[in-house]
């Protein structure tokens, strides 16, 4: 038998070289790749190093027609700037050629327009760039691109001490009027309070005279006048819009490009990234950017050594009693932004109450607001709606801590209302808005009724529930501000903590009035438009819990009594809870009432409770006793009257009592609840079984064991009742306030 032998099959030779040569050829082209790459990067290296050389060494009077060594190295210091930045070296041999005009002033804006550092600005290169300045030989619009330049990278410049002590070749530019809104701004970071003369604001009250109340000279004059009000006697308004506008919109983007291609991330202590896409329409900007900065010093840890040891850092305090310690040594920091991000910080304002800190913090919140979220559209910015929230809650916390609001944050609001959607951001939105401080009531109906109202009448049920909420917030904060800053002759009250600006007694009475009033239109429209939705009436109900007491738990002399469209749908109402709720409010009304007439037979006061809201209040109380315990609804000479035959051709039975306490729709389930408890055997209900006096009495106390104090407090100070054993009926007697 032959035997078959299965030996092993020799190996693939081509098979195997083939995986071989594929894995060899992958390998040969990484390393061509990886060194492509390194002699690109030494090019690049070796030829910025030949173009910084070129304009370190370049003679005065080499000329710029024709020059392709110039374009050469221009076009390399471009491309590294433009994707990598430029180091402290390279800004400091750049900004010398460009200042110096070695080669005349064509190519300077071109290099000033490059100038992105990847890390610090040194200060000495800025310093000779002033000096350059002030030879005279630059263009004006030259000059402006330099300033721009500055106030772009101002926070990127390692000590600004050497900056402030050329304060005065700075403001000696104040008179050039191109130049003037540049330097105000830059003044403006840069002034202490050894900085302000008299001569200073002289120069500054004679520009105002020649070229008007500008918003840059009046924000520069109203810092002067937080240093040294005595220098400073020119009265300032209280509202100024924005003085400093966005000047950085060359350099903004690109250096942002160039951090996070560097760092992967913008480098900041609380990183916020709004990208927004460019607006169309005439006001267009770039890509924009808010950042809560990093907590640090003005003058940088390398510059220490010459710092003055009696002034300590806000950056170097990390407890609380460090703080104690030093509170009146403490030195801002170069950003004022980045107070938001450190609850020390926030309590050195809420300590020592620091005017000009408030001053310099409302502006970098101003241009964060304005100019990077409200004047760019919202089309790119759903990718970072997560940081924008971050930033507006850290802005919201801030403002709760320090129990008010900021000017800048006031300002950003009137603005954004007008082009508010109602859905962006809204629970942030209506948060800041609740912080809003007074508002005058000559300019209350133009700055927040019109955008309020038109948004609430398009609105869903929920913003509307939103919205009287945050109204209801912004009532008890103007009431608290009150009370807690009245002066003791109790005519003016000071609308912030940190500011001198009063408002009259009067004066606020017709803001709080005209607040009530409006909240008061938008809750009869909302509950008709929402077929009385018990929820929106619930919010409704928590801002009238609000207004009635306002004379006993804030002093001020002024009721309002809600609006028919707010009372009746509130008794009417087929939940139980609130029509308790406005029994509760009505007995809050009546107390609070009673003490403004006690109180004005004892002393002599400037205001009182008008006579018509006593009388208002006493045609609710009838209506509403008469409908919740005497049967007497619609009846001839109340307030809601309906004639006699259209209540019958209604054919509901007993129509008189249909909003007592036994059958109204809020009770009628309570009423029925408890006849069974009484009668189990009964297998019919018949209400009525109720009404005699001694039942009458147990169901009262029944409904007073379900939680209804409102009503309970309602009817012991409303109604006088006792049961009649003799006839088993019940009596009754209002009680009004005449």
């Amino acid at each position: 038998m032959a035997v078959t032998l299965h030996l092993p099959r020799p190996p693939d030779l081509n098979s195997s070289s083939s995986t071989d040569s594929s894995s060899l050829n992958r390998s040969v082209n990484r390393s061509v790749r990886v060194a492509e790459i390194v002699r690109r990067k030494t090019e690049a290296k070796d030829s910025l190093v030949a173009a910084l050389k070129y304009f370190a060494e370049v003679e005065a009077g080499t000329p710029v027609q024709g020059n392709d060594e110039l374009e050469r190295n221009l076009v390399s210091v471009e491309r590294v700037a433009y994707s990598k930045g430029l180091s402290p070296e390279a800004i400091s041999v750049m900004l010398e050629f460009a200042m110096s005009l070695r080669m005349g002033t064509s190519p300077c804006v071109r290099v000033l327009k490059c100038l992105l550092p990847t890390t610090v600005v040194p200060h000495q290169a800025v310093v000779r760039a002033v000096v350059w300045l002030c030879v005279g030989k630059l263009p004006i619009s030259t000059q402006v691109v330099f300033i721009k330049w500055v106030l772009t990278v101002f926070d990127m410049i390692d000590a600004k001490d050497h900056l402030r002590a050329i304060y005065g070749f700075l403001f000696s530019f104040v008179t050039e009027e191109n130049l003037c809104p540049y330097i105000c701004h830059l003044l403006y970071l840069l002034t202490r309070k050894e900085s302000v003369r008299l001569f200073r604001v002289r120069k500054l009250l004679e520009l105002q005279s020649k070229l008007g109340k500008q918003p840059f000279l009046l924000h520069l004059l109203s810092l002067y006048k937080v240093f040294c009000p005595e220098l400073v006697t020119l009265s300032l308004p209280s509202r100024m819009r924005a003085g400093f506008r966005n000047y950085n919109g060359p350099w903004k983007s690109a250096l942002i490009a160039i951090q996070k291609r560097n760092t992967g991330q913008v480098s900041s202590d609380l990183p916020l990234a709004l990208e927004t896409m460019e607006r169309s329409g005439s006001r267009k900007r770039k890509l924009g950017h808010m950042d809560l900065p990093a907590l640090t010093p003005v003058v940088q840890i390398q510059t220490q050594t010459s710092y003055n040891k009696a002034v300590v850092p806000l950056a170097h305090i990390n407890s609380f009693v460090k703080l104690l310690e030093n509170l009146h040594l403490i030195e801002l920091p170069a950003q004022m932004g980045s107070l938001l991000g450190s609850s020390l910080a926030l309590q050195y304002l809420d300590c020592v109450q620091d005017e000009s800190a408030f001053l310099r913090l409302n502006f970098w919140l101003g241009h964060a607001l304005h100019e990077e979220f409200l004047f760019c559209g919202h089309g790119g910015a759903s990718h970072s709606t997560d940081e924008v929230v971050k930033f507006l809650e850290r802005l919201l916390s801030s403002q709760h801590f320090l129990q008010e609001g900021f000017s800048s944050t006031e300002a950003f609001l009137y603005k954004f209302l007008n082009v508010w959607d109602g859905s962006l951001l809204r629970p942030q939105i209506l948060g800041l808005l609740s912080s809003i401080p007074v508002v005058p009531s000559s300019c209350i109906g133009r700055l927040l009724f019109e955008p309020l109202m038109q948004l609430f009448l398009t609105s869903t049920l929920f913003f509307k529930c939103g919205l009287i909420d945050s109204l209801n917030g912004m009532l008890v904060k103007w009431l608290t501000w009150h009370s807690v800053y009245a002066r003791e002759d109790g005519l003016d009250i000071s609308l912030n903590s940190h500011t001198s600006m009063n408002m009259s007694l009067s004066g606020f009475m017709h803001s709080v009035m005209e607040l009530v009033q409006f909240v008061g239109r938008l809750a009869s429209m909302g509950l008709q438009l929402e077929g009385c939705h018990s929820l929106l009436l619930s919010f409704v109900l928590d801002f009238y819990d609000t207004v009635c007491d306002m004379f006993r738990k804030y002093g001020l002399p002024l009721l309002v009594m809600p609006p028919v469209g707010v009372f009746y749908p509130a008794l009417f109402a087929t939940d139980s809870v609130s029509v308790d709720r406005l029994a509760q409010i009505m007995y809050r009304y009546k107390i609070n009432l009673t003490s403004a007439k006690k109180q004005e037979k004892q002393t002599e006061q400037a205001f009182h409770i008008s006579r018509q809201t006593y009388l208002e209040f006493n045609r609710y109380l009838v209506f509403m006793v008469n409908c919740l315990w005497n049967s007497k609804v619609f009846q001839p000479g109340t307030a809601v009257e309906l004639s006699e035959e259209l209540l019958l051709r209604s054919r509901v039975p007993q129509y008189k009592a249909s909003f007592d306490l036994i059958h109204h729709p809020a009770f009628l389930g309570h009423a029925v609840d408890f006849h069974r408890k009484c009668w189990p055997e009964k297998r019919e209900v018949d209400l009525n079984s109720i009404k005699p006096s001694k039942v009458w009495g147990w169901y009262l106390e029944y409904l007073f064991t379900q939680g209804f104090d409102g009503l309970k407090q309602f009817i012991q100070s409303n109604i006088s009742w006792r049961p009649s054993s003799a006839s088993g009926a019940k009596t009754t007697d209002t009680d009004l306030e005449k």
